[in-house]
């Protein structure tokens, strides 16, 4: 697989002479997020996180999308956290597009750098700490852990994409592919985040329709995406936020391979009452 690169936002603002209008939209099954609005006025802060801001790509919406949180962080120098999550319920995925960092997750050190893949199981310790000079950018996806009585949530690991060998689809030579991080038949995951890599001409032959919500980053390259009856042309940077059961598709566009990181739910009941209450606990 040829060498990998990732989109990183640098913020800034765009020029008084900018035209506002661009592919940015929110529909009632689908937002686009251009890569443009990763600006400087759209960063937010955390509490616990010091010389570091970030933009939020996707939060739970009743009504949306409501299982996931996504965060772009980026940390300057010498920043990071001691206490990064304040919910023991939730899980989390890094995944790092630029720099350098250290990492200690449940007392165990790791060093990080572009493309490294961190699982954080619900509850675990971690601290994040900017080592290089430069910012470090990494994406955080934030989920509540759906607990099941006869399954332990998965132990929290590290990895990085090159150590990873893509799962080719059925019938496609190779041209589409999925990097998977963890075991997709291991239940006790309920979600996955994924990297799905195209060759150019790739292609989604037929509108994906299914009950996953999904959150995707544009990593490297450039695709017509097929949203609900609606082709939008992305680009590395730009971000796709999807509800359930809204169809999907895509076709490669640029000369280079495309890839983005995917977000979905997995591997469990579907709530049947308003609201994901199960009925009866009152919670």
């Amino acid at each position: 697989m040829a060498k990998s690169t990732y989109y990183t936002p640098k913020g800034g603002l765009l020029p008084q002479t900018s035209n506002p209008e661009d592919k940015s939209r929110f529909t009632p099954s689908y937002a686009v997020i251009d890569k443009r609005a990763l600006s400087d006025i759209t960063t937010s802060f955390l509490p616990e996180w010091t010389n570091t801001r970030l933009w939020v790509l996707a939060r739970p919406m009743t009504g949306f999308a409501e299982t996931f949180a996504h965060y772009i962080m980026e940390v300057s120098p010498g920043g990071g956290s001691t206490a990064p999550e304040d919910d023991a319920s939730a899980e989390g995925v890094l995944f790092v597009v630029s720099g350098k960092a250290g990492l200690d997750l449940d007392g165990r050190s790791h060093h990080l750098t572009a493309g490294s893949y961190v699982y954080i199981s619900p509850g675990v310790k971690w601290t994040f700490l900017n080592i290089s000079t430069e910012p470090v950018t990494f994406h955080w996806i934030r989920k509540r852990y759906q607990r099941v009585a006869s399954l332990d949530a998965p132990p929290s690991f590290v990895t990085h994409d090159d150590d990873v060998v893509p799962t080719e689809m059925p019938d496609t030579d190779g041209v589409w592919s999925t990097t998977r991080f963890a075991d997709p038949t291991d239940l006790r995951h309920d979600m996955h985040v994924n990297i799905v890599n195209f060759q150019p001409g790739g292609v989604i032959p037929f509108a994906e329709t299914h009950v996953m919500e999904h959150g995707l980053y544009m990593l490297e390259g450039a695709a017509d995406y097929y949203i609900n009856q609606d082709w939008v042309a992305v680009e590395a940077g730009d971000y796709l936020w999807l509800r359930a059961f809204s169809p999907q598709a895509c076709r490669v566009t640029g000369e280079g391979r495309f890839r983005y990181l995917l977000y979905k739910d997995v591997n469990r009941h579907m709530p049947l009452s308003p609201g994901g209450l199960k009925a009866g606990l009152g919670e």
